[in-house]
């Protein structure tokens, strides 16, 4: 994720962009998209590309990916009924979790993306049943080394 004195990313600085419509009940009654929205788009995103590209249920997996950290930086207002594109990137794959780095682009009436928003996502894999940090499953890993941007 770009630091603030750093230029806005591009969507073409993303493996991986996932489309995400905005829903009427994302509005909040000013007539733009609540804050509490960015985050879902951000796990809908991250959750959706990671069962396309595994092509299983991720749910079903023994361990689970929970959310142990996250972030967003509102950059410009969104609004029903946009249609929006997720830009994902993995900036650190360790042994038991990933950092997700992201971006949330609105797509303009001739197609082009403009940035709406900058996050990080930090999924820590844990054993579905105990709760306890446990290794990335092999399917999990080999999808996320597609979307590795660093040498980290």
């Amino acid at each position: 994720m770009a630091a603030r004195d750093e230029p806005e990313p591009r969507a073409e600085a993303f493996p991986a962009l996932w489309p995400v419509p905005t829903r009427w009940s994302d509005n909040d009654h000013y007539g733009i998209v609540d804050g509490v929205a960015y985050y879902s788009y951000f796990d809908t995103a991250v959750n959706g590309w990671l069962m396309a590209s595994t092509g299983i249920d991720i749910r079903e997996l023994p361990a689970i990916g929970i959310v142990a950290e996250s972030s967003c930086r509102f950059l410009r207002e969104l609004s029903f009924p946009d249609q929006l594109h997720v830009g994902l990137s993995v900036e650190h794959l360790g042994t038991s979790s990933i950092v997700y780095a992201l971006a949330i682009f609105r797509e303009d009436p001739d197609g082009i993306l403009e940035l709406a928003a900058t996050g990080r996502f930090v999924h820590v894999y844990v054993d579905a049943d105990t709760r306890r940090p446990v290794p990335i499953p092999p399917e999990i890993r080999s999808a996320a080394n597609l979307l590795v941007t660093s040498d980290d």
